[in-house]
């Protein structure tokens, strides 16, 4: 090998290992993210092994809505009823990507594509007093980066919408027979 040789083997690693280590400093840790005053993902550490409670499509966004086994077994009692609420410790985790078309499959079935947000709800009666005992978080996820951003000043930020269903404990998602 030549002297000239060698040292240009050298530099394409030194600039390589620099590119690959200056990949993974910039990785972003999701759980070190949270809601200004609000929910950190952390709080949800695990929500990717929760049991589906639901499935749907609103729009180019298709949704798995992720229930915790307290919120499983919250459902299976029945709740909500009339007069009965979830119980404090329940935790909905609702992860949204955009819907594409799948030409591999038969049919060519809408399935998820690029990750679009993850949002999370809370119920903690006293923590949350003021937003119908639920809190709320929505971390909008950019591919380029990977990495979650915030969305909202605190956990309120998905009350509003949920006062519609206030009857059923501010839950829009219904648990299906199986």
């Amino acid at each position: 090998m030549t002297r000239v040789s060698s040292w240009l083997i050298v530099s394409v690693a030194v600039v390589l290992a620099g590119f690959v280590g200056s990949r993974a400093l910039s990785a972003q840790d999701k759980y070190t993210v949270r809601v200004p005053n609000g929910l950190a993902f952390s709080e949800f550490r695990g929500y990717e092994a929760w049991q589906t409670i639901a499935v749907s499509q609103n729009g180019d966004l298709i949704e798995v809505i992720l229930g915790n086994p307290a919120m499983i077994n919250a459902y299976q009692a029945g709740l909500p009823a009339i007069g009965k609420q979830f119980p404090d410790g329940v935790k909905l985790a609702k992860i949204h990507w955009k819907a594409k078309k799948s030409v591999d499959e038969p049919g060519t079935p809408t399935v998820p594509g690029a990750l679009d947000d993850i949002d999370f709800m809370e119920k903690d009666a006293k923590r949350f007093a003021d937003s119908g005992g639920w809190g709320y978080a929505q971390f909008n996820y950019d591919t380029s980066s990977d990495s979650f951003t915030p969305l909202g000043s605190d956990a309120k930020c998905g009350y509003a919408c949920h006062t519609v269903v206030a009857a059923k404990d501010y839950v829009f998602t219904a648990y299906g027979k199986r």
